[in-house]
């Protein structure tokens, strides 16, 4: 996030950086991240990134700009000049809130969206309808077939929370899920918001803040 290879270059035969408190002008140096300081302060996230981020309404998250507001907005600019650029884990669409994890990790990445790991995704949502008992044994049971596709879905734990609204943790990503497994049993998400992915809670963050996350806490994604 400092610049292109040529402007950190400069900015290292400048004598602007040290290594361990020694300054380098040797570009070709190497060096470990964490022991490298510019002009006396530590490096922007030197280890990577994984945040946390609580996303609002009305945010996209892809990059285009053209659908609105971006999640990338709520992140510090610096970041878009990073190489590899933090990306989102998964999506939410415009409409849902909650929990959105970040990194510039791609393995990680990787693992937290391949289907082969079955990440647990967790929501509550908020139904038009009352939920009934059917309707989370339909969830359960791993049979239920979404309009225009082949496969069932996996099984679905739902937590009835109260008649109009429960916690829903389901271990796919397919578009729009949640919204069209309840719209296949005749019920319409009225609001939908993530609260956890795999054993990372978004808690109490406040909307539109990030937080670094511990690697341990997306230890679920094996």
């Amino acid at each position: 996030g400092y610049g292109s290879r040529p402007e950190a270059q400069r900015l290292i035969r400048s004598g602007r950086v040290e290594v361990a408190g020694e300054v380098v002008r040797d570009p070709a140096r190497h060096a470990v991240a964490a022991d490298v300081t510019l002009d006396g302060a530590a490096l922007d996230h030197p280890g990577g990134v994984l945040v946390a981020l609580h996303k609002p309404i009305g945010y996209v998250c892809s990059r285009a700009g053209e659908e609105g507001p971006t999640v990338y907005d709520l992140l510090p600019s610096a970041w878009e000049r990073r190489s590899p650029r933090p990306e989102a884990v998964g999506r939410l669409d415009r409409d849902t809130s909650g929990l959105l994890l970040l990194t510039d990790d791609h393995e990680l990445l990787h693992r937290l969206t391949s289907p082969r790991h079955h990440v647990p995704k967790t929501y509550r949502a908020g139904l038009a309808r009352p939920i009934t008992p059917e309707v989370v044994a339909t969830f359960a049971a791993g049979e239920l077939v979404l309009r225009g596709e082949d496969e069932p879905c996996r099984p679905v734990a739902v937590t009835v929370l109260d008649e109009l609204h429960a916690r829903v943790a389901l271990t796919e990503g397919r578009y729009h899920q949640v919204r069209r497994m309840f719209a296949a049993c005749g019920n319409h998400v009225e609001s939908l918001h993530r609260t956890a992915v795999g054993e990372c809670e978004l808690a109490d963050l406040a909307e539109g803040t990030w937080r670094d996350v511990p690697a341990d806490e997306v230890r679920s994604a094996g």
